[in-house]
């Protein structure tokens, strides 16, 4: 794209304004050699940041062109560096939070098409759904009537997409940053009435985390957080509670299978692949350990109804897991 500067650049920062035929002159410069310096990619983002009208066909360029860039044209290509990651939320946000829809869409696009990713890039674009339902703002919530400590189902196959994305076709455990966030949801959550969409994702991603912290091979996370959210409404001698159970009971059976016992050769060769991908993103990936998932579950003494639901299906179903995981679970089960 070395001829971007070619374009009329000053007189677009000047009038503010994107429109349709800037946006043709950029595809066609862009397609030519298919480019972008950096300092070309920074220039868009300059534009994205000045101009306060665009053409709706804007978003889709800088999201295709900033993706092919990261992910394609900087070394090492098919990966993101901890470099690269902190370039690319810097461009995006401010005080770590995004004002609008399309940055947010380039960030889970990139951890989409990235073969690997760092951490703390997933981290970050999680916590773009934990702003919106704690603070009920956001660009996620512009323009729609959701209070605060409350989240839709939406939001919920947001979120599914971002675990998807950041794990792309591999087996990998959710991790404990990622875990670490969808807690913090949780609770921000808790007090309002229980969202069966969310409580069938957070209770497979903690399981997840369990059995991976317990030493067991973990499936894909598109068959371990596959959506299945069905809850029936329940009468007048069944709680709310006992609903959320049944769902859990249900869906969580039907991934169990799935994690399979590890060898001592098996659990030395996922060791060595996290290594290599904390080479290559030049991060370090921070698996969740027992003791930390005792020190998240019921934090504070309380529990939240999609805690609960996933204690008491451990405790019905008492599956190998770590003693100490083991014990807290039925500590809990006992308060619950």
């Amino acid at each position: 794209m070395s001829g971007l500067r070619s374009l009329p650049i000053d007189d677009i920062l000047k009038r503010r304004t994107i429109d349709l035929i800037d946006i043709v002159h950029f595809r066609r410069v862009y397609y030519e050699d298919g480019i972008l310096s950096s300092d070309e990619a920074n220039l868009l983002f300059t534009l994205n940041d000045a101009c306060v009208v665009y053409n709706p066909e804007w978003p889709e360029f800088l999201v295709e062109a900033i993706t092919d860039y990261i992910v394609f044209q900087e070394a090492p290509r098919g990966y993101i560096t901890a470099d690269n990651s902190n370039w690319l939320i810097d461009r995006v946000s401010k005080d770590g939070k995004i004002d609008r829809k399309t940055e947010l869409e380039l960030i889970v696009n990139v951890l989409d098409k990235a073969r690997w990713a760092p951490v703390s890039l997933v981290k970050f674009a999680l916590e773009q759904v934990k702003h919106a339902v704690i603070e009920g703002a956001g660009p996620l919530r512009k323009g729609k009537a959701l209070p605060a400590g409350s989240i839709s189902e939406a939001e919920v196959d947001l979120i599914r997409r971002m675990l998807y994305a950041f794990a792309g076709d591999g087996a990998v455990a959710v991790t404990r940053a990622e875990a670490d966030v969808l807690f913090d949801i949780d609770e921000a959550i808790s007090g309002g009435a229980p969202n069966p969409a969310w409580t069938d994702l957070f209770v497979k991603a903690i399981a997840n985390v369990m059995m991976a912290a317990s030493g067991y091979a973990v499936p894909s996370r598109e068959q371990a957080l596959r959506q299945e959210a069905t809850l029936d409404n329940p009468g007048e001698e069944t709680s709310m509670l006992a609903a959320l159970l049944s769902m859990v009971q249900a869906n969580l059976a039907s991934v169990q299978d799935a994690y399979l016992d590890q060898t001592a050769e098996e659990r030395a060769l996922a060791r060595l692949e996290h290594q290599r991908i904390e080479i290559i993103t030049h991060e370090e990936i921070t698996e969740a350990d027992a003791t930390w998932l005792v020190s998240r579950l019921g934090r504070n003494g309380r529990m939240s109804p999609s805690e609960k639901a996933l204690v008491s299906y451990l405790n019905r179903e008492s599956p190998r897991i770590h003693p100490v995981l083991t014990e807290a679970v039925c500590r809990l089960g006992d308060a619950a």
